[in-house]
């Protein structure tokens, strides 16, 4: 070879290395899936980066997150884990519940996934162990039975006169007939008639509430499920105009105007899940990483509510809260 030629070939080479060097330090990018809107959640968006910052991830420097949101619509989910699976994204974050884990699951077995579940992740079908997930897939779970119970116990104990109980649950849910189960259970166990009403709508929200109206239901447990989160203004105030004492599954709900909530910080919870995605993308894999039980928990009274409700809220309700609204 002449030198010409090899000096010329010696600095195209020199040109593509710093080219091949920049691709392979290319930003990994993340799939974040969730059933709500971007506007219904910012918060639950700020935890999950302050997650990824607590592991040396900052979205835009280090780390791209591609965001995309089922809008209240289940049946979108398979697509939504589909085009993370086309686009090869180095995690994917199924968050919002079930079925948002099983959608991503059954697009891949082996990009690694991080969920988010309502219920029990083994019976649910998405890991077999808790300590040792294996596979492509780990994350947190609230187990909801055990909250619904826990919410039954309070409204009991805000109102112990009441007799019959509506519970508040949408048909759509995965896991609905599950927490409907350990709330009937629940109310069984104290003695209460409990009362199943179905709605995944608007129009069936307001049939359902004048419908516990005209069986004077003494009380109301409001299911876990992204749409009542949606609507969480909208279901304070059709309990507020019908005088009925509730009590939902976050904190925001009493925040929005409702008498009282008891479950999970979802923000911790979001928290987590950006914690365990940036592990992985550190090189830990999934299958080593436990599922974790989510056991940050708020009960919120509002007594502004209570006292338009007419009702005394009893010193070790308020006392045994995390938080008061006055």
């Amino acid at each position: 070879m002449k030198r010409r030629a090899f000096i010329t070939l010696l600095g195209s080479a020199a040109a593509v290395w710093p080219l091949a060097a920049g691709a392979q330090q290319a930003m990994p990018v993340v799939g974040f899936m969730n059933i709500n809107t971007a506007e219904s959640v910012p918060d639950l968006v700020v935890a999950f980066r302050q997650g990824l910052r607590e592991t040396g991830f900052v979205e835009g420097q280090n780390v791209a997150v591609e965001y995309r949101w089922a809008q209240g619509h289940y049946d979108r989910f398979p697509e939504l884990a589909a085009e993370f699976v086309r686009r090869q994204v180095a995690v994917i974050a199924a968050t919002g519940g079930e079925p948002s884990p099983q959608s991503a699951m059954a697009a891949t077995q082996t990009i690694p996934i991080v969920f988010t579940a309502n219920g029990d992740p083994i019976r649910e079908g998405l890991v077999t162990n808790l300590r040792q997930p294996g596979g492509n897939v780990t994350g947190l779970t609230i187990f909801g039975p055990a909250a619904v119970t826990k919410r039954v116990q309070l409204m009991h104990q805000l109102v112990p006169q009441a007799t019959t109980i509506a519970y508040l649950m949408n048909p759509n849910h995965p896991s609905g007939e599950i927490e409907m189960s350990a709330a009937q259970t629940a109310a069984r166990s104290l003695g209460k008639e409990m009362s199943v009403f179905r709605a995944s709508n608007e129009r069936e929200l307001d049939t359902a509430f004048a419908t516990m109206v005209q069986q004077q239901t003494d009380a109301l447990v409001v299911a876990s499920d992204p749409f009542y989160w949606s609507r969480r203004g909208e279901l304070a105030s059709l309990a507020a105009r019908h005088r009925l004492p509730a009590i939902y599954y976050l904190p925001e709900f009493a925040r929005a105007g409702g008498l009282m909530a008891y479950g999970n910080s979802l923000p911790d919870q979001y928290r987590l899940v950006g914690v365990y995605v940036g592990r992985i993308l550190k090189g830990e894999k999934p299958g080593d990483l436990p599922v974790v039980q989510s056991t940050k928990f708020e009960f919120v009274i509002n007594l502004k509510t209570a006292k338009a409700l007419g009702l005394d809220v009893p010193l070790g309700l308020t006392a045994g809260a995390d938080e008061v609204i006055e």
